[in-house]
């Protein structure tokens, strides 16, 4: 076997030995062809494994079949109360404009906050790509409100028409918007409040803003 079918084959036998099944189940419960897992496990199969029939096999494991450059993964702090595992997601000394933009200067941390490991992990939050900020302003009411802090999903960069994104503006400014890309030629930044107009960026100005990430969740201040 090629050294990425080797590392293929100890993935999937690690995942098995995890699920507390075999090869030939997991074969049967997601119709995948006969001996398509065992053929792995055994390098019997000399054209090798394509790609697609990897791709079925990791996603009937639960597994992840990445194929890029290297990724950075970051330190992860844990702690564990009573029987929850949790991890610390940092929060930024700098703020987010729901309203004028905010300029944030040197960026430094300032705290945290634990999450249960298992709420991230059902969200698919990496804590390591992830920050915490404070909102400032209330064009994004009721939603977001004066002083809430956010969280931002650093991975999450790719426009999804009318969701939430932190994101710096084409003056150099930090807010968060509803962001809306409309045919490749506009990006409308629209607030949940009535009282602040939508705004518009188009051409060149469109390529100059440049999304930090979507917001997953918030804390209300009282």
């Amino acid at each position: 076997m090629t050294h990425a079918e080797n590392i293929l084959a100890e993935a999937i036998q690690n995942r098995l030995k995890e699920l507390g099944t075999n090869a030939f189940a997991v074969e049967k419960k997601f119709g995948l062809p006969e001996d398509a897992v065992r053929s792995i496990l055994k390098g019997g199969r000399k054209s090798g494994t394509s790609i697609n029939r990897a791709q079925e096999i990791c996603a009937a494991l639960g597994l992840e079949l990445y194929i890029g450059p290297p990724r950075e993964e970051g330190i992860v702090y844990t702690s564990q109360i009573g029987l929850d595992d949790f991890d610390v997601i940092l929060r930024l000394d700098a703020r987010l404009a729901a309203g004028a933009g905010a300029e944030n200067g040197e960026v430094s941390y300032e705290g945290a906050l634990a999450f249960c490991r298992k709420w991230l992990n059902e969200h698919n939050i990496s804590p390591s790509q992830a920050c915490l900020m404070r909102v400032s302003g209330d064009s994004m009411c009721p939603m977001l409100r004066d002083d809430d802090v956010v969280m931002i999903d650093q991975r999450k960069t790719t426009i999804r028409n009318r969701h939430v994104y932190a994101l710096v503006d084409i003056d150099g400014s930090s807010r968060v918007k509803r962001v809306e890309l409309v045919d490749n030629e506009m990006i409308i930044l629209s607030s949940d409040n009535p009282d602040y107009p939508t705004e518009t960026r188009r051409g060149p100005d469109m390529n100059r803003i440049r999304i930090l990430g979507e917001i997953v969740w918030s804390s209300h201040a009282w």
